[in-house]
């Protein structure tokens, strides 16, 4: 691996000018190391799949290329996607580049770092419970979850198959809906919103004051734009991030077991930690979670017939330090708190900055979600929101250029 000095987002440097014209020709993205490049090794940021090297493109690169676009750089990440800080690598750990004291979110980190610090235009990241959104949030940038199914995972390596996705991150909403027109093969279409769900439980209860203070300042320019807030309840949401966690770490103790029998010294410590939660849970207790998901899903399906988009926070603290104690668990938990639940929903989930934390000066971000193929809806909204404000134009102190 070769590493980035400055921020640990970049693991290795891959040499492809493309000329080919297309709606990305002239972008330089990067993509996570768990994303298939033909040639190029595919690591997911640990020891064992040292010297993988891809034999064929992901079908993303691949969409990425014949519209134009430069796969520059393979990027750091938390080992086989799972951690939401980025510091568990074998690659070594990143840095968030407004602070190199914060993290950068996870576990899509490098992906975040690479374009908050305009070490590449856009780069592609995956989300299973929040690791696009949350290094999208943590690192000041704007980041897609994507409908469930509308982007390929061929070629990628998976977490859970139940809710991978592949997500697209750039500066702005606009450089992300060109990314997703072209990553998925029905593109974006023209949506109203006129109704955005704001769950009060959310803006007031267990959040940081700081970020509560942020999300509702950007909740009150959406009114002066014009669109109905509508205070809400989320049925279920409670009980939604045990329930993802529940499928998750038992789809991964299932899909590592072999690695975790014969040799666990291999995996980085918090990885070892977490995929071991999985290895606990019985059939009785997924298949409880799985009615949970259909619970929430169900929920989910009336919310959106009051409201067009939901508001909510996309994490309720501040970004936390690096050296921000030894329980990862917690601390993961703890940042995911609000971006697991709408894992459980089909529908997409954009991240964007809405400006900074008033006591660390870290950057705050908020999700705006819809229902399943309405990414026309978020995009339009956050397009208009990031005409009247500068928060995605924001450079970070620490970047290529500085």
């Amino acid at each position: 691996m070769i590493e980035d000095g400055t921020f640990g987002g970049v693991v290795r440097w891959i040499d492809d000018r493309n000329d080919t014209p297309g709606p990305l020709s002239g972008l330089s993205i990067g993509v996570k190391d768990n994303i298939d490049v033909a040639g190029v090794e595919t690591t997911c940021a640990s020891e064992f799949f040292e010297h993988n090297v891809a034999a064929s493109d992901a079908e993303v690169v691949t969409r990425l290329r014949r519209a134009g676009g430069s796969v520059v750089a393979k990027l750091n990440m938390a080992e086989f996607a799972v951690g939401v800080t980025s510091q568990n690598s074998a690659a070594g750990p990143s840095y968030n580049p407004w602070n190199r004291t914060r993290v950068p979110g996870g576990s899509s980190g490098g992906s975040g770092i690479a374009v908050a610090a305009r070490l590449v235009d856009a780069s592609l990241g995956t989300d299973t419970g929040g690791s696009v959104r949350l290094p999208a949030a943590a690192c000041g940038i704007t980041g897609l979850r994507p409908s469930w199914g509308s982007i390929s995972n061929d070629g990628v390596f998976p977490v859970s198959e139940q809710f991978d996705t592949v997500g697209p991150m750039a500066r702005s909403v606009t450089e992300v809906k060109a990314l997703f027109d072209v990553l998925s093969p029905s593109p974006s279409e023209p949506s109203e919103v006129t109704r955005i769900g704001v769950p009060t439980v959310f803006l007031t209860a267990d959040v940081d004051s700081g970020v509560a203070q942020t999300v509702a300042a950007a909740v009150r320019t959406f009114a002066e734009l014009g669109y109905e807030i509508v205070p809400i309840e989320l049925a279920h949401a409670a009980d939604a991030q045990d329930i993802v966690y529940t499928i998750v770490y038992s789809d991964l103790a299932r899909r590592h077991r072999q690695r975790l029998d014969t040799v666990p010294s291999r995996f980085q410590p918090a990885t070892r930690e977490r995929i071991a939660l999985g290895l606990s849970i019985s059939d009785a207790v997924r298949a409880r979670a799985l009615t949970g998901r259909d619970q929430f899903y169900e929920a989910m399906t009336t919310t959106f017939e009051m409201v067009d988009v939901v508001l909510t926070p996309a994490m309720p603290v501040d970004v936390p330090p690096r050296d921000g104690g030894d329980d990862v668990i917690a601390l993961s938990r703890r940042m995911g708190q609000f971006t697991y639940p709408w894992s459980l929903h089909d529908g997409p989930t954009l991240a964007l900055p809405v400006g900074f934390h008033p006591s660390s000066g870290m950057p705050v971000g908020a999700q705006l979600t819809a229902v399943s193929r309405r990414e026309g809806a978020l995009f339009a909204l956050g397009e208009r929101y990031q005409s009247v404000t500068g928060w995605h134009q924001r450079n970070a102190p620490h970047t290529s250029d500085s």
